[in-house]
């Protein structure tokens, strides 16, 4: 089975001086660049590269055709099992499965890039590939005995079992802690399981499901269970009538007094909660992919329309107001792609922490492709709003994106106080350094005098909030934007940490501006990172690469302007107010007579 190591020494020079210990995004809170994680823009893998260029051409010859029957899953709201047949014939459901054991062993990046080429086609098809190995059998992956992956993952590479991921149930969504379905262990070491979860994609087809369950043990609180369909006690719903992503099958799970064996637990028994997150945030690169996907598509499909639609004599694509749509979804795809590469980056190279990266790509990209899909679709106008055109699957389809595997709001406040807790312990040691400097001067200079080395960087611009790395004309300006705004970052984090101390938890609206600002810091580097590659290559694309690279730089740093100054000059206050009234009456307290 191959390592991250080994697949960081494949991966070539760019991980040569990788600091894998460090995350990218959270030393954005404490003012640094991690130059050595974001210079070069990472390599697809060699292997990868041999094994995709026939995988993504069998793709396309096998979905390409199917249009009119993909548009009839939608309509039907199932794929037909000849369909899932011949998904399991083209390996699609052993992509990331080592070869060992009957996958293709694909990385992090090449996953991502298969789901790309799907999605460019259906979006429940990339849904049904994506929850099998992105969520629902990475577990087994992840944490999986040896015992347990010899049994399970065979069946898993050839799509004899298919997987599905039951975390979600009614009242316990983004709470993922408190889940009700419970298991009891058994004298005979076994366990009982009841309970139901809902909305779980592939659960009226999976074979294979990984549970969570509450176990209130010694060892904690909630427990993660490898549990078959076929075992006694196990059923599903019926598929569900969604808004989007139809064909995809998604139903209730439910378990009714069933017995798991205690092989099937997965990991560490009441460390459920570590298997569930670490899952969720090892798999998002598949949602990544799958986003910027169907953000090509639409791209291409705005390109054809507006150069085929004639409005007053000429084409649509002569007007402004329509070049600018198809331009702002170019930028937004090209900045979609470059944080989802470098966090699959970050994964095959054996990085120790991604989770904040890995949800600030998924929120980037979520909503990056619905914003594509509005646009495409208001450029093809009257069209657009019928069903015999694509856009309006494609509209509903990506709508889910911002929703599931955490919702956007969720990430916000995860990437906001994970960057925050970290500069708080920082402060905390400052305030413990300063107390006992006396009686350990030898460790309370050395945290004062890190400490001051950031603030001094923060005053005179000197630091480690620098880019070292030569860059093109145009590109070395846009880095001071990101150079100069990384420092605001830090002290935006310093001052609402010094205001509200552990209060910030519940200053929700502070906390989405400080994670805009990050997410707007860490992708714009990604973009800044790529763009740099391409010129360097001397690649064909390296004018628009630059040009793209201006673009959002320019647009993030307006951004970040009205965030930083939104800190100290907002109407938080009159937005809460303004909500407390409406929400006491339960609807809108006027009309017009």
């Amino acid at each position: 089975m191959e390592t991250p190591a080994a697949n960081a020494a494949a991966a070539g020079t760019q991980t040569d001086t990788l600091r894998r210990d460090q995350s990218v995004a959270k030393n954005l809170f404490f003012g640094e660049i991690v130059e050595e994680n974001l210079f070069p823009y990472p390599k697809m893998r060699e292997k990868d590269r041999e094994v995709l260029g026939a995988m993504l051409d069998a793709i396309d010859d096998f979905l390409a055709p199917k249009h009119a029957d993909l548009k009839h899953y939608d309509r039907e709201a199932e794929q037909p099992p000849e369909f899932i047949q011949a998904l399991r014939d083209m390996g699609l459901f052993g992509l990331i499965i080592p070869e060992e054991f009957g996958g293709l062993g694909l990385s992090n990046a090449a996953y991502a890039r298969v789901l790309t080429q799907t999605s460019s086609h259906d979006s429940s098809v990339s849904l049904t590939i994506g929850a099998h190995s992105s969520i629902g059998m990475k577990g087994l992956l992840l944490f999986g005995t040896d015992a347990q992956k010899a049994r399970y993952l065979p069946q898993l590479a050839t799509g004899e079992m298919i997987a599905a991921f039951c975390l979600t149930e009614a009242g316990a969504g983004s709470d993922a802690a408190s889940v009700r379905t419970k298991a009891v262990r058994n004298d005979d070491g076994t366990w009982t399981l009841n309970g139901e979860k809902i909305w779980i994609t592939n659960g009226g087809i999976a074979d294979f499901y990984t549970v969570f369950a509450k176990t209130d043990t010694a060892e904690g609180k909630m427990t993660a269970f490898i549990v078959e369909a076929k075992q006694a006690g196990v059923s599903h719903g019926p598929h569900e009538d969604k808004m989007g992503i139809r064909a995809s099958s998604t139903t209730t799970v439910a378990f009714s007094d069933v017995k798991v064996p205690a092989d099937q637990v997965l990991g560490e028994v009441g460390k459920g909660f570590k298997v569930a997150m670490a899952i969720l945030n090892n798999g998002r690169t598949g949602l990544g992919g799958g986003a910027v996907g169907g953000m090509k598509t639409l791209i291409k499909m705005a390109c054809a329309q507006a150069k085929d639609r004639k409005q007053f004599g000429k084409s649509v694509a002569e007007f402004g107001l329509v070049r600018e749509k198809i331009a702002q979804m170019t930028v937004d795809c090209f900045a979609a792609e470059s944080a989802v590469w470098m966090v699959a980056h970050y994964i095959d190279s054996g990085c120790t922490d991604y989770s904040v990266e890995a949800a600030m790509s998924k929120v980037f990209a979520s909503e990056a492709v619905q914003r594509a899909s509005y646009e495409a679709l208001q450029i093809a106008g009257g069209n657009g709003f019928m069903r015999e055109f694509p856009y309006e699957q494609i509209t509903r389809d990506t709508r889910i994106l911002s929703i599931f595997e955490g919702t956007n709001e969720i990430l916000r406040l995860y990437i906001a106080l994970s960057g925050l807790k970290d500069v708080g312990a920082t402060l905390n040691e400052l305030k413990h350094a300063v107390g006992n400097i006396f009686n350990d001067p030898i460790k309370g200079f050395g945290v004062l005098s890190t400490y001051v080395r950031r603030k001094a960087s923060e005053t005179t611009g000197y630091g480690t909030d620098k880019i070292l790395r030569e860059l093109h004309p145009s590109l070395r300006k846009a880095a001071t934007v990101y150079e100069k705004y990384v420092v605001e970052l830090s002290k935006a984090a310093d001052a609402l940490l010094r205001q509200y101390g552990k209060g910030i938890a519940d200053e929700q609206h502070a906390q989405k501006r400080i994670a805009d600002i990050a997410i707007d810091l860490f992708v714009g580097l990604c973009v800044l990172s790529r763009a740099d590659s391409l010129v360097r290559e001397s690649h064909p694309e390296q004018q628009s690469a630059i040009t793209i690279a201006e673009v959002f730089t320019r647009q993030a740093r307006r951004r970040l302007r009205r965030n930083v100054r939104g800190m100290a000059i907002n109407e938080d206050k009159a937005i809460e107010a303004l909500a407390g009234a409406v929400l006491e009456k339960g609807a809108i307290g006027w009309d017009v007579i």
